[in-house]
């Protein structure tokens, strides 16, 4: 499965449905399911790091806007692309090795439900 590593609280956010909008300066062809990871830094108290927390579903890549800042939780900057999200599940954390950019970690069937 295509996996993103992100920064807490970002990451926390994006499980809790908080976050609905993930911004990136690149563009993203990917649509569909994609697994969210917490990076290992920085550790912030009480949230988890280095480890898988949710999949969500990327329905489209556009230029961001100034009314996607709510949903971003964050302003608008140059060359920001929005990643609209939709479909969080919830999945029991587990250790992953991130990496730059969208990458691949092989799941159990188990945390796919």
């Amino acid at each position: 499965m295509k996996a993103i590593s992100l920064k807490q609280p970002w990451a926390s956010w994006i499980a809790q449905g908080r976050k609905t909008i993930e911004t990136r300066r690149w563009y993203t062809r990917h649509r569909g399911p994609l697994l969210i990871c917490a990076s290992k830094q920085p550790k912030i108290n009480g949230l988890p790091t280095g480890k898988a927390l949710c999949i969500v579903t990327v329905v489209d890549c556009r230029p961001m806007t100034k009314e996607d800042e709510t949903a971003a939780i964050c302003v608008l900057y140059p060359g920001a692309y929005a990643w609209l999200l939709a479909d969080v599940k919830p999945i029991e954390p587990f250790p992953v090795k991130g990496s730059l950019g969208l990458y691949d970690v092989p799941l159990l069937a188990e945390a796919e439900k």
